[in-house]
């Protein structure tokens, strides 16, 4: 999504019809994990995982210089101090090797224009044995989700990329009203 929809991530309705609130619980923080928001856009995840790892931080990590930008006005206004924003390109997300406990992507990873590069970079980035992936997609298998599908994925399709850059699939939650939660971790 271009830096002109930056709206259409903010609108009233989408904690509600998306389930962001279970989705954040669902990722069960520790106070001291590092997160890094993929795709973070204006910091919608971001600044509401911030407040949950008091004690570790945030990388909003996106490829539009607007959007990290914003990122960056949000962060003055609302004060927290543990959210960074980070310019990424469509081949890394400049994220430090190994020291990433949780990569959060929601509704990002099927834009990316290279998703092996991307996804190998990501998995430098988790730490060995314990770093987690939770991808979020518009489940392509519900033809009741009104997204196009060029904007959805199948667990079978998540499970098998996510294994080509050599993550290990952990489980999938159908908690979300529309949306696949899938856990992936990096081996040792």
């Amino acid at each position: 999504m271009g830096h002109e929809g930056a709206d259409w991530l903010e609108r009233a309705d989408r904690p509600q019809e998306e389930g962001t609130n279970a989705l954040i619980k669902e990722l069960h923080l520790k106070p001291t994990d590092v997160v890094a928001d993929i795709g973070a856009g204006t910091g919608f995840f971001s600044f509401r995982l911030a407040p949950l790892v008091p004690r570790g931080r945030v990388l909003a990590v996106d490829i539009q210089p607007e959007m990290v930008a914003e990122l960056r006005q949000r962060q003055t206004r609302n004060g927290l101090r543990n959210v960074e924003p980070v310019l990424g390109t469509t081949t890394d997300p400049h994220l430090p090797a190994s020291a990433v406990d949780v990569v959060l992507i929601v509704d990002a990873y099927h834009e990316f224009d290279h998703p092996r590069e991307m996804g190998q970079a990501i998995r430098q980035a988790l730490r060995p044995g314990t770093g987690r992936l939770a991808l979020v997609e518009y489940r392509a298998e519900d033809p009741n989700v009104p997204i196009k599908a060029i904007h959805k994925m199948t667990v079978e399709q998540a499970r098998k990329e996510m294994a080509a850059i050599g993550l290990e699939f952990v489980e999938v939650r159908e908690t979300l009203p529309q949306q696949h939660l899938l856990l992936f971790r990096r081996p040792q």
